[in-house]
């Protein structure tokens, strides 16, 4: 039997709403999905630029250094303005428990060490929560503040907390995934200051980013 011209333009409209809905589906995925460049880079000893980024500050904490005062004074702060300067960035949220647990540890690392800039990025979180929670745990290095979740997808952030560590050169050279302890801090720094590959890291645990 001969369709209608009508029937098969209607059936042809059909296939392609069907082929655009798929596309805009594939597109989805791939624009949201989480980036795992750091971790696979890391899993072959491979240190890998860390992505960019430019937040607004959050908290400034006790005696920084000029690094941060500088990349600090217009209120946002980028990474390459830190360019030269080893980094510990820690991601973490009010909302995450263990991320309440591990604020005495980067604390007192923070406080034990010198010639590396811990930063705190606070992810998925309301501004006052989260500064309640630096003013709670005492915490007096700098933090900044993405309140979506580009960030954490580009980094290839799964859960919170997570900490990353960053040579002068601005190459991730370790990353820790979960809690992180004295030990695995202590060696991340290490390596931030030598600018080697020092690999992935199994924290403690975690809590699932929104």
């Amino acid at each position: 039997m001969t369709r209608s011209p009508a029937r098969r333009a209607l059936r042809a409209a059909g296939v392609l709403a069907a082929a655009a809905f798929v596309a805009l589906l594939a597109y989805g995925l791939t624009t949201k999905a989480t980036d795992s460049t750091i971790d696979d880079a890391l899993s072959r000893g491979k240190a890998v630029a860390a992505p960019g980024f430019s937040l607004s500050a959050l908290a400034d904490g006790r005696d920084p250094g000029p690094a941060w005062e500088k990349a600090a004074s217009d209120g946002r702060v980028s990474l390459d303005e830190l360019r030269g300067t080893p980094l510990v960035v820690n991601f973490w949220a009010s909302w995450c428990d263990p991320c309440r647990a591990e604020a005495k540890v980067l604390e007192r690392a923070y406080k034990a060490q010198s010639g590396v800039l811990f930063l705190g990025l606070d992810a998925q979180d309301a501004r006052e929560d989260a500064r309640d929670f630096i003013a709670q745990f005492g915490l007096t290095f700098p933090h900044v503040r993405d309140p979506g979740n580009d960030t954490q997808r580009a980094w290839g952030v799964t859960g919170l907390p997570e900490t990353y560590f960053i040579g002068a050169g601005g190459q991730v050279v370790g990353h820790v995934i979960g809690t992180v302890d004295d030990a695995q801090l202590r060696d991340g720094i290490a390596a931030a200051k030598a600018g080697r590959p020092q690999g992935l890291g199994d924290g403690g645990d975690q809590r699932p980013v929104k």
